[in-house]
């Protein structure tokens, strides 16, 4: 035996599993063309099975007439598969039928024999174990469950449940089974016994079954599509021949027939409810779907129950967020402030250590790593251009040489918390030595005459895992983010402002709360009492002469501007404590939205949009159409001087975000008062010139860093304004146990 090498793992990833060319014996399959439904191919037991000759170029006749109609019927509607039982040659069939570029796929799979089940007999079954889910206090429990009801709907003398980690190895968390195969409870099984494109497939296809291991395989003929020019691909066919690579390694595995289900969690790939028999066993079609839906609610359960974990995390790790944040704002220098209480700092993201390097500051706490060793960490993100986040649990595997402090720091999760310095935050996690029990040894493979084979033995085998750690979270890493965005956000811009007014801050925050109340219940109700009764009094007194009309207008415009700033404020405080209800945002969609909304205002003025394709973001919808509508406003006031006004946006992606600029060609501003435009009240312009409460901007400030974005403007007087900002990606990974 020896090692596989990756020329033979690349070799077994080439190996056509979509398109074998050939199907399973238990049933025949027709190619047909959606126009005229011409046999385009056909495999080589057609005829037989149909008791009709079948021909490329000729249509399907004999006893399969009606059911050619019915495809007919089906091709006019919009749904993607057809299912149907028919009776053909006095053979009891499934035909399934799918799309398939320009032609359709038709499947006719044979009843097995004897069978009886139907839907209705089934539905008890099934509606019983989704019943029990919720009872379930865990995932060994629900997998165990979820086991011995497939094995009671399918009759095979196994059933395991089969989950993936991060590197696609696999571990089996539930069985069932009768005692004829041997039992494979809690072993683990290398990522290279499902390769990458067979695990796309089980993506694709959430369903398969081997009746007999020993089967001969069906030809489909002509070999090639002719319409496509290439082998038929199969990836949503139910007969599709597998690979003789698995058979081989089910035979090594002593079980003659299989069914897997693919169990998908929040449209990933979790694991699979996998089944085995000793003998040769068929299973029909009516209960694989009943399978199939209790496997699928059993990945619901899975998944709401790693969002509820995973949201009181969050919450919990929130309330610790808040507390670095007004230790740093509260102390004169912010670092100082977030090493100052190390047992929040660590159970930010729950490390055993942690450490803040800059140019001038290195200090570290927790399970102690020398600070040469973190600032060679360091200095490896900066040469790898890690721009704001890197994640890890096996940093030796990483970095070259860090497996000599592996024991403190097989973990780390690093945030860069400066836009132009080297300058980092880094949490450590400390090995964590593990015994995995595989089923056989994952790091041998049998070679024979040139070729590989699927490992033959799956006797239990041990393993000593070291220079691994815990592996972080989603919850953990996303507060890991929130905490870096608020680092850059609040704390490095505004440092020293924040150190001197903390004392001053406290004391007035009670004033703040009830002035904000006031602006809310007292003085928005009179704006629109002068307003009102103002242009009432207008209306009323026909004898005033044009001084005093001009007094009544000043008040009601003065009142009417007052009452907007009083809807601006509410609004800049709002959103710093609303929820973030994240989501994809079609970015085009609002933009086009809030132009139509400005029409009112770019009446009777000449405008050119130059508006691109904008890729969709990662947010809240309302609050980023209120980012939109700042902006844009403010491209159609300030250009109102000139004769053609330009507006340009677009957008381009860059590593890890995406960024959106609008452009005008308006008056632009002075680039020495960059820093104020994005403060409350802050106006560049004169009031008398161009109207507004100077909050807008604010406003969208704070709604792009409540993102964990960031925004900026570049400009030149007299010559236009370029307003961007950036919103990270959404962030992606796997359902956490």
């Amino acid at each position: 035996m020896t090692t596989m090498s990756e020329t033979d793992l690349e070799s077994c990833a080439r190996e056509p599993i979509h398109s074998p060319g050939a199907i399973q014996p238990h049933g025949a399959l027709l190619v047909l063309d959606l126009k005229d439904l011409t046999v385009v191919q056909a495999s080589e037991n057609a005829a037989t099975l149909l008791g009709t000759p079948i021909h490329p170029g000729t249509k399907v006749g004999g006893e399969a007439v009606q059911l050619m109609a019915d495809m007919r019927s089906w091709l006019d509607t919009e749904e993607d598969f057809y299912q149907q039982v028919v009776t053909i040659n006095g053979q009891g069939l499934y035909a399934v039928a799918h799309r398939s570029d320009a032609a359709f796929i038709l499947e006719l799979e044979l009843l097995p024999a004897g069978e009886k089940r139907s839907v209705e007999r089934l539905f008890p079954r099934l509606k019983g174990f989704t019943e029990k889910l919720s009872a379930a206090p865990d995932i060994k429990a629900l997998s165990a469950s979820m086991a011995q009801h497939v094995r009671d709907l399918t009759g095979f003398d196994r059933v395991l449940v089969y989950r993936f980690d991060g590197e696609w190895n696999g571990h089996v968390i539930g069985e069932d089974g009768n005692g004829v195969l041997p039992s494979y409870l809690d072993l683990r099984f290398p990522a290279a016994d499902i390769p990458a494109q067979a695990r796309q497939l089980y993506k694709l296809n959430r369903l398969r079954i081997i009746p007999d291991v020993d089967y001969v395989p069906v030809g489909v003929e002509p070999a090639e599509h002719p319409i496509t020019a290439k082998p038929l691909d199969m990836s949503f066919a139910l007969l599709r021949s597998v690979s003789p690579i698995h058979l081989e390694y089910m035979r090594n595995m002593g079980t003659a027939a299989s069914m897997s289900v693919s169990i998908i969690v929040d449209g990933e790939l979790w694991g699979l409810v996998s089944c085995h028999s000793r003998e040769p066993h068929h299973v029909s079609l009516t209960v694989r779907d009943v399978c199939d839906l209790g496997v699928q609610a059993f990945a619901t359960e899975i998944a709401a129950r790693g969002r509820s974990a995973e949201a009181a995390i969050r919450v919990q790790l929130a309330s610790i967020s808040a507390r670095l944040l007004s230790r740093m704002t509260a102390a004169a220098d912010w670092k100082i402030g977030l090493i100052a209480e190390e047992h929040d700092l660590l159970a930010q993201v729950n490390a055993d250590g942690a450490a803040v390097i800059s140019e001038d500051f290195a200090q570290s706490v927790g399970s102690v790593l020398a600070l040469g060793d973190v600032r060679a960490i360091v200095d490896w993100l900066e040469g790898h251009g890690e721009t704001d986040l890197f994640v890890s649990e096996n940093l030796a595997a990483a970095i070259p040489g860090a497996e000599r402090f592996a024991e403190a720091a097989s973990g780390v999760l690093a945030v860069r918390i400066s836009e132009l310095y080297p300058s980092w935050l880094l949490w450590f996690r400390q090995e964590v030595v593990r015994t995995v029990e595989w089923g056989g040894d994952p790091h041998k493979v049998v070679r024979e005459e040139g070729r590989i084979h699927p490992r033959r033995s799956f006797e239990a085998w041990k393993e000593q895992v070291r220079q691994h750690a815990t592996p972080w979270s989603r919850a953990e890493i996303a507060a890991a983010h929130d905490l870096r965005a608020a680092i850059i956000g609040i704390v490095l811009r505004r440092a020293e402002e924040l150190a001197r007014l903390t004392v001053e801050l406290q004391r007035s925050n009670k004033e703040l709360e009830a002035f904000s109340y006031s602006i809310s219940h007292d003085l928005r109700a009179p704006f629109r009492h002068v307003v009102g009764y103002s242009e009432l009094l207008r209306e009323r007194e026909r004898t005033l002469d044009d001084t005093s009309r001009h007094y009544l207008t000043c008040i009601i415009d003065s009142a009417i501007a007052a009452g907007r700033l009083v809807d601006d404020l509410l609004n800049f405080s709002h959103v710093g404590r609303a929820v973030i209800g994240a989501r994809n945002v079609d970015m085009k969609k609002l933009v086009t939205e809030v132009q139509q909304s400005l029409l009112l205002q770019t009446q009777n003025r000449a405008f050119v949009w130059n508006i691109e394709n904008l890729p969709p973001a990662w947010g809240d919808q309302t609050l980023l159409r209120q980012v939109w509508f700042n902006l844009l406003e403010n491209a159609v006031k300030y250009t109102r001087p000139r004769a053609e006004a330009i507006i340009t946006v677009s957008s381009k992606v860059g590593d890890g975000e995406t960024l959106y600029s609008v452009r005008d060609n308006g008056v632009g501003f002075n680039m020495r008062y960059v820093d104020k435009i994005f403060g409350v009240f802050q106006r560049l312009q004169r009031a008398e010139d161009f109207e507004g409460t100077g909050i807008g901007l604010a406003l969208a400030r704070r709604i792009i860093e409540r993102h964990g974005g960031r925004i900026w403007a570049e400009s030149e007087v007299d010559k236009g304004s370029n307003f961007s900002f950036a919103l990270p990606m959404q962030e992606t990974g796997g359902t956490d146990g």
